[in-house]
């Protein structure tokens, strides 16, 4: 992967990933850099999905994989977000 990749990954990672919160309901107590991960993992594997699904490259916008990208990154949010339990509570 050439430094391009890389940056461009990046930057559709904190897109996904800040779509990805605002479908979550409520806040979240997770923060950027996390966002950011979840927002590339839910980038990448959501346009595997697609392409599995032979729907990544279409005329025009390619709304599904952007749909399927953002649902994985609000589960990945969704996750991470998960109220920790203390001990003794």
């Amino acid at each position: 992967m050439e430094i391009d990749g890389i940056v461009s990954a990046i930057v559709i990672g904190v897109v996904i990933g800040v779509l990805g919160r605002l479908v979550v309901p409520g806040r979240q107590r997770i923060g950027v850099v996390w966002t950011i991960l979840v927002g590339i993992v839910a980038a990448l594997v959501g346009s595997w999905v697609a392409s599995a699904f032979d729907v990544a490259d279409t005329d025009g916008v390619d709304w599904v994989e952007w749909l399927i990208q953002i649902g994985l990154a609000a589960v990945g949010v969704a996750a991470l977000d998960r109220p920790r339990s203390r001990p003794g509570r």
